[in-house]
């Protein structure tokens, strides 16, 4: 049985890309199958929110599921078909013939557009075609896009099958890995297409990243910012110490070289990490402390 896709994402019809983007997210962080090993429930569950993200999020997909609903996706009742294309060959339709032709094999995938390009022969053969590439989804830690990290995914097709795949380090919002011959498999012996893998990354606390760059913040005591003095400060590779000079305002950054993110093209090279200084104002201070405080006070 076929739920709603709206439904599935829990958004409403009229829901904007960013919504649906937001509902899917948080589904399949719930119900991803690394989360629920051996929950039957959840691995349908991530399966329905991931097939209904896949039409939702795109355009076109979604433009023909508002209009047809799940025929859309028929390949029997294709609505991009053209309506002159039965008048042309008399009263028997193109799929008719082919069926007995090819005994259906190329029924899915052939349109007009595929037989004006010449992927069939005068013969009526099929030429060698690539198959199509396919689309994904996943949702990686903050730090495994800083370092990079290896990951299963399940997909969905007519059986559903597990791939390992490698995230490189430095990999941003957006980014897509490409699995050489992992989509749709060719016609006519045509190699297989590729699996694109969108990546999306959830946030670190306390951290931003803009390009290959971070920046955080960092807590000091009042008398370490009048005085001078070392703070240890935490970067993506391990706590640093920093010197902080006598008079720091807050507000006031460091930067830490190479304490970014390291370069996709180039090992070598990483951005660096912003460090805004915030100043701890003192709290429930005692008789004495008030005191000296005061005597500073009057003296300023």
């Amino acid at each position: 049985m076929k739920w709603d896709y709206y439904d599935v994402l829990g958004v409403n019809k009229h829901a904007d890309e960013k919504e649906i983007k937001h509902a899917y997210r948080k589904l399949a962080k719930k119900y991803h199958p690394d989360t629920n090993a051996g929950n039957a429930d959840a691995e349908q569950k991530f399966k329905e929110v991931t097939e209904a993200y896949n039409v939702l999020s795109d355009k076109e997909k979604r433009q023909l599921y508002d209009q047809y609903g799940f025929a859309a996706f028929d390949p029997n009742m294709d609505p991009h078909m053209n309506q002159n294309w039965n008048q042309s060959y008399g009263q028997g339709s193109m799929d008719d013939i082919f069926d007995d032709f090819f005994q259906g094999a190329f029924r899915t995938d052939f349109n007009q557009n595929n037989f004006n390009r010449g992927n069939f022969n005068r013969n009526g053969f099929n030429r060698k075609q690539r198959g199509s590439d396919l689309e994904a989804e996943i949702i990686i830690g903050f730090e495994d896009a800083v370092h990079g990290c290896d990951r299963v995914i399940h997909l969905q097709g007519a059986v559903t099958q597990s791939l390992q795949v490698h995230i490189p380090a430095g990999i941003d919002e957006g980014m897509s890995v490409r699995l050489k011959g992992k989509g749709n498999p060719g016609i006519g012996g045509g190699a297989s297409g590729d699996i694109l893998l969108k990546v999306h990354i959830e946030e670190k606390p306390g951290y931003e990243r803009k390009g290959m760059d971070v920046y955080t913040t960092a807590n000091i005591p009042f008398t370490t910012a009048v005085f001078g003095g070392e703070v240890q400060v935490p970067t993506l590779y391990g706590n640093v110490v920093c010197k902080i000079k006598p008079g720091t305002q807050s507000g006031s950054k460091i930067r830490l070289r190479n304490k970014g993110i390291v370069s996709m093209k180039d090992s070598s090279r990483h951005g660096d990490e912003y460090v805004t200084i915030q100043i701890q104002v003192p709290r429930n201070l005692n008789s004495v402390q008030k005191q000296k405080l005061m005597e500073y006070q009057n003296v300023s």
